[in-house]
């Protein structure tokens, strides 16, 4: 479960994971990936400068007129997560917190729009990022995935080089393809089943 607000300049999205703090912070080191897992987020350009400086370009589709960005990213370390700065836009800065809870630990993701003088944000509100709870909600679910399968080297081989380069209409229609597949191949052995049963 996850819950978020939004108060004055400032909105978060927080939810449970089952991962324990410590594998929860390592698992948040890989910066990309964690962009990436954002359904809401196409991705053109990420160059690491070195593992606290990226440059970030792609398109924002959470609003209902997407939006070009590109930045440049510094991540800074915390005491209980970490916090990225943007050089330029309207959102200053992301900061992921991460804390124990009685399963696992818990996640929080505050944005905070704080750059721009308050009568300049008004000019702005069309880049204002409106990703923040489905990216919480894909982040769980991706959490819950990794915790049950990530032993496997397959499977992490897959989400790295296959369903993380992907765009959000790609993974949607590979998984409705897995799906149809599944479900012939479900149709295809009940009816050997049948014919077995009826003329073995």
């Amino acid at each position: 479960m996850g819950e978020s607000a939004t108060i004055e300049d400032v909105a978060w999205a927080s939810t449970n994971t089952p991962l324990t703090v410590s594998a929860l912070n390592e698992f948040c080191t890989d910066i990309e990936r964690l962009f990436r897992i954002n359904p809401m987020l196409e991705f053109e350009l990420w160059d690491s400068r070195d593992e606290n400086h990226f440059t970030f370009a792609g398109r924002n589709i959470s609003q209902e007129q997407p939006f070009d960005f590109q930045f440049e990213l510094s991540v800074r370390k915390l005491g209980n997560g970490f916090r990225i700065d943007y050089d330029k836009g309207i959102k200053s800065s992301t900061t992921f917190t991460i804390e124990p809870a009685p399963q696992g630990s818990k996640l929080t993701i505050t944005d905070s729009y704080e750059r721009l003088p308050p009568e300049e944000r008004s000019t702005h509100i069309h880049e204002v990022d409106k990703s923040l709870v489905l990216w919480s909600q894909y982040l769980q679910q991706y959490l819950v995935n990794w915790q049950r399968w990530s032993r496997f080297r397959l499977w992490r081989w897959y989400m790295r080089r296959v369903w993380q380069p992907m765009k959000p209409a790609g993974r949607r229609i590979t998984y409705m393809l897995l799906w149809i597949s599944a479900a012939e191949i479900a149709l295809i052995a009940l009816g050997a089943a049948i014919y077995f049963i009826e003329y073995a």
